[in-house]
This record gives structure tokens, C-alpha cells and sequence, in this order.
């Protein structure tokens, strides 16, 4: 009477997962969900390769640009990120132009360079995450006690190449 499947009730489950997810998420979080999304595409879209299923390969790799394209490059602010922020947004565009490759091609091994810039900028995002800094000041034996000025500017652990 009601089509239950349990597929149905699997999907609407991750569906109603991811959701939750992203209205509890701060922005850096949004971020990585959004690195994550990527990633997940361009494996589905490998997969679909390796199984000959085309038009399943377009609309992984399409959602992969989206991602790449509404999210991340779009959430680039160039004028406040200065050089780090035009650098990233030429990096997404390499990235958009080796997906559209990929599909025409239907080459893994660019999906695959894709797949791996996309993991260590994630990776780079985690390590900056506000949390991370908080966390490693708190839980210090010297800090405990002290009051701490959450909004005193901090000194960046950045380290310019």
C-alpha cells in the first residue's frame, strides 16, 4: 500500500542524514562536506566507467563539477583571500577542465589526479579548522584555569612555501 522498500528507506534515511548534517554544520564544516561530496562523485564516476554505465558517468562527473563550481569556487572570497583565494579558485577551474576531460575520454587516471587534489585540500582545510586551534589551547596544562579571549587575534601557524 505505501511502496516500502528498504532501499527506499535507506536512501530517504541518508537523505534526511544529510540534511541534518548540513544544517548543523558551521562553514568550515560545509566546506569539507562539500570536499567530500566531490570525492564520492568522482568515485561513483569511476566506478560507472569500469561498468560501462555512460550515462551514470556523466551525471556523477557533472555532479562533481557542480560541487566544485557552486561550492567551493563560488564560496571564494577573492577580495578578502587575496593571492591564497585566486590561487584555489585557478585550481578548482584546472580541476572542472580534467573532469570535462575525463568525461569525454572517459579517463580514470584524470579522475583520479582530480580525486587526489581534491583529498590533500581537504586535508589542508581540516588542519585549519577553528576547533583544532581551540581545542589545542584549552586542553594545554599551563592554560587550564586562565580565562581565554576567544576574539584576541591569534598567531597564524601558516607557513607560506
Amino acid at each position: 500500500m505505501f511502496g516500502y522498500s528498504p532501499r527506499s528507506a535507506a536512501k530517504a534515511y541518508s537523505t534526511i542524514g544529510m540534511e541534518t548534517g548540513v544544517l548543523a554544520a558551521d562553514p568550515h564544516k560545509m566546506v569539507v562536506m562539500l570536499f567530500d561530496g566531490a570525492v564520492v562523485a568522482i568515485c561513483n564516476a569511476i566506478l560507472h566507467i569500469q561498468a560501462k554505465k555512460h550515462q551514470e558517468t556523466i551525471r556523477s562527473i557533472a555532479h562533481a563539477i557542480c560541487i566544485i563550481e557552486s561550492g567551493l569556487r563560488a564560496s571564494l572570497n577573492k577580495e578578502v583571500g587575496g593571492e591564497l583565494a585566486q590561487n584555489l579558485d585557478g585550481l578548482y577551474g584546472y580541476m572542472v577542465k580534467q573532469l570535462m576531460a575525463a568525461n569525454v575520454g572517459k579517463d580514470i587516471n584524470k579522475l583520479n589526479e582530480v580525486k587526489k587534489l581534491l583529498s590533500e585540500l581537504k586535508g589542508a582545510w581540516e588542519q585549519i579548522a577553528p576547533n583544532n586551534a581551540n581545542q589545542a589551547n584549552l586542553s594545554s596544562p599551563a592554560n587550564m584555569g586562565a580565562p581565554k579571549d576567544f576574539l584576541a587575534p591569534r598567531k597564524s601557524s601558516f607557513r607560506s612555501a
